[in-house]
């Protein structure tokens, strides 16, 4: 899996659960469709379509703060988080074009000369976050595009591990490994905390 993989299994889901926060810094949720990503083989940066009238696009404006997730038939979750951001005036009507292009139900919604409404916002600097929950065990990864980071979560077993196994005994997925100390396998952990509160002697931290 990779950052790119990852974009496109978001278009290819094609509806996304969209986060943003409102003037009183309350999250808002909702379902957005029109979305297109570029370049098409290796993506690197997601456009989306929006109305200029909407509480959705004065969001976007007053605050880029972004959150998508989608969750595939294959028991995956994708989250990209990153900026939002119009794109240049002089760009806005080639991708109003191409979106609706791209996905041809807009023109019910939209017909005619009535697209001239919308706007075009580009999602950058993104985290990604992938979690493959039909594998057993679990599996997830985090990547970052232009100027987003992958940051650290979960947990991490510390110099303080006495050796007992108690997080391992623990773990619903049996992703900690004995050693000195112990640790946790990132790739496979749940970040469910189970290992951080049963340690007996506190060697176990929180990351981020």
């Amino acid at each position: 899996m990779d950052a790119a993989t990852c974009l496109q299994k978001v278009a290819l889901v094609g509806v996304v659960s969209y986060a943003t926060v409102d003037a009183t810094g309350a999250p808002q949720v909702r379902l957005i469709s029109a979305i297109s990503l570029e370049p098409k083989d290796r993506p690197e940066r997601l456009f989306f379509f929006t109305a200029r009238g909407k509480d959705f696009c004065e969001e976007l404006l007053a605050d880029g703060r972004s959150q998508l997730v989608v969750h595939t038939r294959f028991n995956e979750m994708i989250r990209v988080s990153g900026i939002a951001k119009p794109v240049p005036e002089a760009e806005q009507s080639a991708w109003i074009d191409r979106i609706f292009a791209e996905q041809p139900l807009l023109e019910n919604v939209y017909p005619g000369d009535t697209r001239s409404i919308g706007i075009v916002f580009e999602l950058t600097d993104l985290s990604i976050e992938y979690f493959n929950l039909g594998e057993r065990p679990i599996f997830r990864e985090t990547y970052a595009l232009g100027a987003g980071a992958a940051k650290p979560k979960g947990f991490a077993i510390t110099d303080a591990c006495i050796g007992c196994g108690t997080c391992a005994a623990v773990c619903p997925q049996g992703c900690i490994e004995a050693g000195d100390p112990f640790a946790i396998v990132a790739a496979h952990c749940l970040h469910c905390g189970a290992c951080f509160e049963a340690c007996p002697v506190g060697a176990v931290e929180r990351l981020g």
